[in-house]
């Protein structure tokens, strides 16, 4: 077993510069320490935490994230002193996604391998958390969202708190709920997973444990003891973890208004086979009752990309079947198309509306659902060209370990 590891770490190591370039996605003019400090270790007995640690952008995910994640990681699952592993982020956030107005500056200045790196080195980092051999806790204390999700949710043990925000808001942006999102959101119950896909809406902390986006619970100003309890611990077994957390945790109940209360009416209105026929049915439920939930679901999706609402229906429908790394793998696809194919115009626009000039006016390309054709939403899901690398996981190795 352990050879196979060494041999993983290799393999990693020799694919992270597959693409021939030396660029970094997060090339900025800082010196190698401070790129380190964008995830700091904290280490006691037998665990080790890693800390997102960009706080003044929520801890948005860079390249250099990336392979330092993927480097800590394969370190502490081949130590055989280290028996658990623990994530957190640094102030107000666990982790906003990725860094997209870095994205967004890389596509205008024309730096498409870079751009390829970044989804690389991230979606690999997520399939190795997805098949991690040792037990992993996610410590959910404030936004979560998009590929905040993708680095949290394959884990073992997710807490959440009464400042949890659990989002993947994507299609608010001209792009698509990635980072394995299409796995994640597909496996909640019932219709829930295309309401959030859809609309980027967000669910608290209680929501996200009453759903299983979290396996467990505990108000923010209980936190710290819950951390310094799990230090204490000298084991490598999952259950005596989970014994722990449950120690520390609480029950929480989700606010009957909100989208859990509303099961029956998501699968109604979310269950159908296209966006026209769930904004009608939505349409014909507000007009029953003036129901404010209806009115504010219509109004999001009808402010949201046309085409990425098509795109992101059919991700999640197709993550319902697939597993984790056949949704990584068509992802990236899915991404590159997105940022630096044919319909990157989406994803520019909506950075652009919603961060960079804030104008909350974007422009998307085609304006109406009716405009969107198959052969756009095919296209979407296809390699950029006959040429271009799938993301190559190493799957036959890790599931065999």
């Amino acid at each position: 077993m352990h050879n196979a590891k060494g041999l993983l770490g290799r393999i990693v190591r020799d694919k992270q510069w597959r693409f021939g370039y030396r660029r970094s996605f997060c090339s900025l003019k800082v010196i190698p320490e401070d790129l380190d400090n964008q995830v700091l270790v904290e280490g006691s007995g037998c665990s080790r935490t890693a800390i997102l640690n960009r706080p003044p952008a929520l801890n948005a995910l860079t390249t250099h994230m990336g392979y330092r994640l993927q480097k800590l990681y394969k370190n502490w699952e081949e130590d055989p002193n280290i028996g658990f592993v623990m994530m957190k982020g640094s102030g107000r956030a666990f982790c906003a996604g990725g860094d997209i107005v870095s994205l967004y500056k890389l596509m205008k200045r024309g730096s498409p391998d870079a751009i390829r790196e970044f989804f690389w080195c991230l979606y690999s980092f997520i399939y190795l958390l997805g098949t991690y051999l040792k037990p992993h806790v996610a410590i959910l204390n404030g936004v979560t969202m998009g590929g905040g999700t993708g680095v949290s949710i394959p884990g073992t043990f997710r807490v959440a708190t009464d400042r949890s925000i659990f989002a993947t808001p994507e299609t608010i942006i001209g792009f698509h709920p990635d980072a394995g999102a299409s796995f994640n959101l597909s496996h909640l119950p019932g219709r829930l997973g295309e309401y959030l896909g859809l609309t980027g809406l967000k669910l608290s902390g209680a929501e996200m444990l009453a759903c299983g986006l979290a396996t467990h619970y505990i108000r923010s100003e209980e936190v710290p003891v819950m951390e310094e309890q799990l230090k204490k611990l000298l084991t490598d077994d999952p259950s005596v973890v989970e014994s722990c957390l449950e120690k520390c945790s609480e029950v929480a109940h989700p606010e009957k208004t909100g989208v859990l209360g509303r099961i029956d009416l998501l699968e109604k209105c979310f269950g159908h086979d296209t966006v026209e026929e769930i904004i009608d049915s939505l349409e014909v439920e507000a007009s029953r009752g003036k129901d404010t939930w209806c009115i504010t679901t219509l109004r999001r999706l009808k402010e949201t990309s046309p085409l990425s609402l098509k795109v992101a229906l059919r991700s999640i429908r197709e993550g319902r079947f697939q597993t984790l790394d056949q949704c990584l793998i068509r992802e990236y696809r899915m991404s590159l198309q997105g940022t630096i194919g044919p319909m990157s115009a989406n994803f520019c626009e909506g950075v652009r509306a919603r961060l960079i000039d804030k104008d909350e006016a974007p422009k998307w390309g085609p304006p109406s659902l009716e405009k969107v054709s198959e052969d756009m939403v095919d296209d979407y899901f296809s390699a950029l060209t006959a040429t271009e690398p799938d993301l190559d996981l190493p799957v036959k190795l890790r599931e065999s370990i």
